[in-house]
């Protein structure tokens, strides 16, 4: 049994993980802003008020945890805004690099002294975030975004090795939710998580840093 820490847990993909990892006898720590009722039904244990781009609130978080050691860190929190070159909103950019990108670099750093050797760091990114994909061009906050986070995840696995933490930046595929506006041609928040699980269980010190699709394909940067 491990103990999992999930952002971004009231809803969608963060919400699947949480049900699937309680279902499977896990322990789970669901961090979100403003917890959901679908949430609060699960009886995980829940740390509310947790903005990833506030350092304040990170530090009463690993005030709160005292310690706890973590088994798996799931960064899932994240926003898309729809930035195009003709309406190109600077603030915009700025926030989602904050809370893709900067947010859960500054919340891995935070809780280092929680991980352990075998503890696997797991970064929710995108394919949006690979150069060699974009075969279509805009949504420039939300694909910068992604390509920070996915050059961190890079560089984290780099450095965490040696303390024996992998990591694995993970794409989840099109997954109909509500970020997406429910996109009816995605598939479900749970049939993502059982693929995202099955890399998570998977990941090692000898795959570390990889970038994968939820269904196994090792994704190009």
């Amino acid at each position: 049994m491990a103990t999992v820490l999930i952002t971004g847990a009231n809803r969608g993909i963060g919400l699947a993980y949480c049900r699937q990892l309680q279902e499977r006898g896990d322990t789970v720590i669901a961090v979100c802003r403003t917890p959901s009722p679908e949430l609060e039904a699960l009886g995980v244990r829940i740390e509310a008020g947790v903005d990833v781009t506030d350092a304040a609130a990170i530090a009463e978080l690993v005030e709160r945890l005292d310690g706890l050691p973590i088994d798996v860190l799931i960064h899932n929190a994240g926003i898309l805004e729809r930035t195009s070159l003709e309406d190109l909103d600077v603030e915009s950019l700025r926030r989602q690099f904050e809370v893709n990108a900067i947010g859960p670099l500054q919340l891995t750093r935070a809780l280092l002294g929680n991980l352990h050797p075998g503890s696997k760091l797991i970064l929710m990114t995108s394919r949006m975030g690979s150069i060699d994909d974009n075969t279509s061009g805009g949504s420039y906050g939300y694909r910068m975004s992604k390509v920070a986070l996915c050059m961190a995840g890079k560089s984290l696995a780099i450095d965490l090795k040696p303390r024996g933490i992998a990591v694995a930046l993970l794409h989840p595929g099109l997954v109909s939710t509500r970020m997406i506006d429910f996109n009816p041609q995605g598939i479900s928040p749970e049939e993502s998580v059982r693929g995202l699980l099955a890399r998570i269980d998977a990941l090692t010190l000898e795959n570390s840093g990889s970038f994968w699709h939820a269904n196994g394909e090792v994704l190009p940067w």
